[in-house]
């Protein structure tokens, strides 16, 4: 049997309204207990963005309370729960498209989405550069890939990291919601462990820290409690602000116990 505690932390960097945007739902159902965690990034100017965020964010909350009821019978899930999430993508895709066309504007989100089942099953959705990260005591996995130009050329090896860190172009994604004429959802299912932490988290807030300081920090052996794990959570969000990270900041965590 799986449980969870989850909680998440969030900052605006210099005074700017954080485009931010994050959902963390639980409930108990005739399977058992099921977590919902989703973060967006918004993009296009401070409001444009929140707008973009938020609105996947609402998209997502009245699929859990609406949806995820309808596919607990099924006898695939999660082929059915991507069926439900590919059709929200599509339609937010259209909605944000249209309605940055009758303002005048661009605008556009990242939205990464983790699921999981009492069984420890798990279903991630994932377009643009928000991630899934898998701490354990002794090593930290990143379970999505970044939809960005310069992730890509990393991966096909027309660049090396070093390369991408200094490239005008490491913030350009290849895909969002609401700027692309057509959203991919990449998707990927695991089984999640007992004692396993996962994090979601936004890019402003893994820019300046390394997976050494991100498994040190936020270890299953180190986050024993829900308390200590937002504390240690905090902490590398003061890490990032002193190191002048420029971006905001957003972590959701949970973990698995």
């Amino acid at each position: 049997m799986q449980s969870f505690y989850a909680f998440h932390t969030d900052v605006g960097i210099k005074k700017k309204t954080n485009q931010d945007s994050l959902l963390i739902k639980e409930a108990n159902t005739s399977a058992g207990k099921i977590l919902l965690m989703t973060i967006c990034d918004g993009m296009g100017g401070l409001a444009k963005g929140e707008v973009a965020s938020a609105s996947v964010i609402q998209a997502f909350n009245q699929w859990f309370e609406k949806g995820l009821p309808t596919i607990m019978t099924a006898d695939n899930r999660m082929e059915a729960a991507k069926q439900q999430w590919n059709a929200i993508i599509e339609r937010m895709n259209n909605e944000i498209t249209n309605y940055g066309v009758s303002k005048g504007i661009q605008l556009g989100t990242t939205v990464t989405a983790l699921l999981i089942l009492e069984d420890g099953s798990y279903l991630i959705g994932h377009v643009g550069d928000t991630r899934v990260y898998r701490i354990t005591d002794s090593k930290v996995d990143i379970l999505t890939q970044d939809q960005t130009f310069v992730a890509r050329e990393i991966r096909e090896g027309r660049m090396t990291p070093e390369q991408a860190k200094i490239d005008p172009r490491r913030n350009t994604l290849l895909q969002c919601v609401g700027a692309s004429p057509r959203v991919e959802v990449d998707y990927q299912e695991g089984k999640a462990q007992k004692d396993e932490i996962y994090m979601l988290c936004c890019d402003g807030f893994r820019h300046v820290l390394t997976n050494e300081e991100i498994q040190m920090n936020l270890s299953p052996k180190v986050c024993v409690n829900a308390d200590i794990a937002k504390n240690q959570l905090v902490y590398l969000i003061e890490t990032n602000k002193q190191r002048r990270e420029e971006d905001n900041i957003t972590a959701l965590l949970a973990k698995v116990w």
